[in-house]
């Protein structure tokens, strides 16, 4: 099965009081309403609706140029216990919240009963006002793929820059006016135009730096807010990103060598950091070879680095191991997504104007592997890495500046976070329900985003505070469901992005 690897933290409690006066930030009457018109959605499961709304592309000039934004609603299967709408994003950057919700459910039946289910395509995607790429520019910027010479790195500088110009022509200002503070407006359009007088709110990954900057922004408009694999918006530069996400797959290869070496059935018993440190220099120094194509550093760490992520994957893992050392590579079953191009392509405007890990030059370049190499000595590097790759050459302006988060006068918010999560790492929604003082609940396991998979610990305390409002008890922590080496489902919340290594 062909997996796109996933990249890609929130908001809180200053006043635990519903009514507490609005702050600073707030702007309650310069978003418009707009009309929602519903017709039945084409090639949806069950009973969904389809619709567009009109909003200001540049919020400074609320008069000026309008775009769509695309929605799709699920209705509460029970109208006379409807509590409200739920709206839902599955992360990215770029995932579609309109497919999301035309494809599934989300939660219980209680939660089907209760909610109306309101999925959003953030702009630049699917049904709202698209982001357009040339793909042969797109194509132009995988191909190059990491640098690991001086002249790679300004070729890449150059055809991100190229990327982004032509995109600026296919697609107008709208380029540079799709960071995450934009969709925050957009979604209090959303709640405005929905006739909600509080929003509810459930964000994975991605989605959960729309609930953080929602809740900074609005905070006394919402009702109950659910944030799943957290990112972290205060990381303070381009290591702190590289280096938490770094750690996450260095934690899970220690889990993943822990349990080889003690199981003498597993293929690399006794050894398994031994053969994997070995591969790993011979891709470094050029003479890995797997089935007759040499493997870089970045190549090997692309596939069987991120099979470390995946306890049900490690048994098999270890056989590839083996036979890679004894130069007989079995077929690769999990790829990276850097061959994938598509005109609609919103990673730049959104990542890297959101985040702005751009590196100056190769040699920054290069001192960010050696300082990972040092402090993660057995992975050295993460796929999601590559992020900071699609912005060198500062190809959007950085426009949504990091920073701690900070919340006032919103109802008490909860954040969930997995120990093994490799993309938004555990870390970040630590750091995340620490500034916001968000009730985090921890899952024990592996997966990146947990809720709605039907494992009880973590949905019960989620739709017991969504319906009643019951904030969930400090400390919950919930045991881990992966078994090594026995595959276990994909959960609810890993859609596939859009970015060299989408987040989600």
């Amino acid at each position: 099965m062909k997996r796109s690897l996933r990249m890609v933290g929130i908001a809180a409690v200053a006043a635990l009081a519903m009514g507490t006066a609005i702050v600073a930030t707030q702007t309650a009457s310069a978003e418009p309403t707009a009309k929602i018109a519903w017709k039945p959605c084409k090639d949806a499961e069950g009973k969904v609706y389809c619709a567009t709304i009109k909003v200001p592309l540049d919020y400074s000039d609320p008069h000026g140029e309008k775009i769509k934004i695309g929605l799709a609603k699920r209705p509460a299967t029970k109208p006379d216990k409807r509590i409200g709408a739920l709206v839902v994003n599955p992360g990215g950057p770029g995932g579609s919240g309109v497919d999301m919700v035309k494809n599934t459910t989300v939660g219980s039946k209680k939660m089907q009963e209760r909610f109306d289910l309101i999925g959003f395509d953030p702009r630049g995607i699917n049904t709202s006002t698209q982001i357009k790429c040339e793909e042969a520019d797109i194509e132009a910027t995988f191909d190059i793929g990491l640098p690991t010479t001086k002249k790679k790195f300004t070729k890449l500088a150059k055809a991100n820059k190229k990327l982004a110009d032509g995109c600026r022509k296919l697609t107008g200002p709208l380029f540079d006016h799709a960071d995450n503070l934009h969709v925050v407006r957009d979604i209090e359009v959303i709640r405005k135009s929905l006739g909600e007088k509080k929003l509810n709110f459930l964000g994975y990954s991605y989605g959960t730096l729309m609930g953080q900057q929602y809740a900074e922004k609005y905070p006394t408009k919402i009702r109950s807010m659910v944030l799943d694999g957290n990112m972290d918006h205060s990381l303070e530069s381009t290591y702190a990103f590289a280096s938490t996400e770094t750690g996450a797959v260095e934690r899970n290869f220690n889990e993943f060598a822990k349990w080889c070496d003690s199981d003498k059935k597993c293929a690399l018993s006794g050894k398994t950091a031994k053969v994997y440190g070995e591969l790993r220099e011979l891709a470094k120094a050029g003479k890995l070879v797997d089935e007759g194509e040499k493997l870089d550093f970045y190549e090997f760490s692309d596939y069987y680095g991120f099979a470390v992520n995946e306890p049900g994957y490690w048994g098999e893992l270890a056989k590839e191991l083996k036979a890679l050392k004894a130069g007989q590579p079995k077929q690769n079953k999990l790829k990276s997504a850097s061959d994938r191009a598509a005109v609609e392509y919103v990673f730049q405007s959104m990542f890297c104007a959101d985040w702005g890990l751009g590196l100056k030059n190769f040699d920054e370049w290069k001192q960010l592997n050696a300082d990972l190499a040092k402090e993660h000595p057995n992975t050295q590097w993460s796929s999601y890495n590559a992020n900071i790759a699609g912005c060198v050459g500062d190809p959007v302006g950085y426009t949504n500046k990091r920073k701690p988060l900070e919340i006032e006068g919103a109802p008490p918010l909860v954040m969930i976070g997995n120990l093994g999560d490799y993309a938004t790492v555990y870390p970040w929604s630590q750091v995340a329900a620490e500034q916001s003082g968000a009730t985090l609940i921890t899952y024990e396991g592996y997966g990146h985003t947990i809720y709605g998979g039907g494992y009880s610990c973590i949905d019960k305390p989620v739709e017991s505070y969504f319906i009643d409002l019951k904030k969930p008890a400090d400390g919950i922590s919930c045991d881990s469901l992966e078994t090594p080496g026995k595959s276990t489902k994909d959960r609810t919340g890993d859609v596939a992005g859009v970015g060299p290594y989408s987040l989600n």
